[in-house]
């Protein structure tokens, strides 16, 4: 069972910014939907 579970996750596509839809540098499961430059950190 564990090894769906990394499965999945291993096999998500890269998560997209909301705001202008450059990819994030983030792990796919988190909750943010910005990247850093729309958050104003860079």
């Amino acid at each position: 069972m564990m090894e769906n579970v990394v499965e999945f996750f291993k096999n998500l596509p890269p998560k997209k910014c909301t705001e202008c839809g450059e990819t994030v540098s983030e792990q796919h499961e988190c909750y943010g939907t910005k990247c850093d430059k729309c958050l104003g950190f860079k």
